[in-house]
């Protein structure tokens, strides 16, 4: 049996994306909740069949990368050029000592690349050295002169859509690229026409539809609404917990320390808030509760920051393919006083979750010195959180 090609991958993002509107750079910016690179990079990160990934990037952006992107693994980024050609290059050269057999092209700004389109990309390189993927063109295409008129309609019988990976033997288009290089050709906008410059034949092999590069603020909204679209099994869950005060000089509340000339009688660090919150994610999940993953008799959570259990949790939703649409904690005590620290523990939730903070609840309310809070003898905290996950999941959902 053929062994299969080394295969890395190539993720440009250095692009500014100033058609894309305000807010920064477009690759950086959310959509269905996460990143577009983290989207990006994802699928070649996890797929078997590449060995490495090369990102590409403006040196500015570092920090924003680093986050995006953290737990991924990859290889050290490559800075990007003034062009996309300039960016590609780059990326080569920094693959250049481990001399991949092939090497796929990938633009940061289209984040729903598969693995079996992946799969694909790395067979036709493999057959004919040198592919791109491609869609059908379903409108009639008018060629215009400069003066908007018409002057031809192709047949759209043979116009297809060229997407990303592009695919090719890595000697190859490494050559190809230093050819221009040296040549002073910088303006070609993919790698397939750069590759047809030097005399290389092009195939191509299936796209796909929703391989779509985000280039304005329209596509975000698109996008959007399709993921939202896909994520149509909405569940709500609740959590409630409570802890005794002991001796200390401060407790946890929604992961934010909080002074108070008491702390919590706790096995980990007694954060109710989070506690609750932890709880009303995996109620919404139907997948058990705090102590069934966490169990207080595991010396290993002793002491522990709850921070942990909160991400964990979201990591579960996640790992279901959803996403948390809101969150909401209410804090039960006399004191400490939650009205002046509630944008903080606000702050600190939408951090720790990766959830807008505009999506993220925090109140307070007393007992009217009644019951054990109301004595001060402790706190309580209730917690809702509704999430969304996709209709085909196998969970009895339609």
């Amino acid at each position: 049996m053929p062994t299969s090609p080394r295969t890395a991958a190539i993720i440009v993002a250095a692009g500014r994306g100033l058609r894309a509107g305000a807010g920064g750079p477009k690759q950086y910016r959310t959509v269905g909740g996460r990143t577009v690179i983290a989207r990006a990079m994802e699928a070649f990160c996890d797929h078997p069949d590449v060995f490495a990934v090369q990102p590409v990037l403006n040196p500015d952006d570092a920090e924003m990368f680093n986050q995006a992107v953290a737990g991924f693994d990859y290889r050290p980024p490559a800075n990007g050029g003034a062009t996309r050609q300039a960016s590609v290059h780059a990326g080569l050269e920094a693959l250049a000592a481990d001399a991949p057999d092939i090497v796929l092209i990938h633009d940061a700004a289209r984040p729903f690349a598969t693995q079996a389109l992946i799969r694909r990309a790395i067979d036709a390189a493999n057959i004919t050295g040198a592919a791109v993927p491609v869609i059908p063109v379903t409108d009639t295409i008018k060629q215009v002169d400069a003066s908007g008129a018409v002057n031809a309609t192709p047949d759209r019988a043979t116009l297809r859509i060229a997407q990303t990976p592009q695919a090719f033997r890595f000697d190859v288009i490494l050559d190809a690229h230093r050819r221009a290089a040296r040549e002073g050709r910088d303006d070609f906008t993919d790698d397939a026409a750069l590759a047809e410059w030097v005399g290389l034949t092009v195939a191509t092999f299936e796209g796909d539809a929703a391989n779509m590069k985000l280039t304005t603020p329209e596509d975000f909204v698109r996008e959007e609404a399709r993921l939202a679209a896909a994520l149509g099994d909405i569940r709500t869950g609740t959590g409630y917990d409570v802890h005794a005060f002991g001796d200390g000089d401060h407790v946890m509340l929604c992961g934010v320390k909080v002074p108070h000339n008491r702390g919590f009688l706790a096995h980990s660090d007694g954060d109710v808030g989070l506690h609750a919150l932890v709880d009303a994610i995996l109620g919404a999940l139907a997948d058990g509760d705090i102590g069934s993953h966490f169990p207080p008799s595991d010396p290993q959570w002793k002491g522990a920051a709850s921070d942990k259990f909160l991400k964990y949790a979201i990591e579960r939703v996640a790992a279901r393919g959803g996403r948390v649409a809101n969150l909401e904690v209410t804090m039960i005590c006399e004191r400490p006083k939650i009205g002046p620290l509630r944008e903080t523990m606000r702050a600190r939730i939408a951090e720790i979750t990766g959830v807008a903070i505009s999506r993220v609840a925090v109140k307070a309310t007393t007992s009217e010195r009644l019951g054990f809070t109301g004595r001060e003898e402790g706190i309580a905290a209730t917690a809702s959180a509704t999430i969304r996950l996709p209709w085909n999941e196998k969970s009895g959902s339609a």
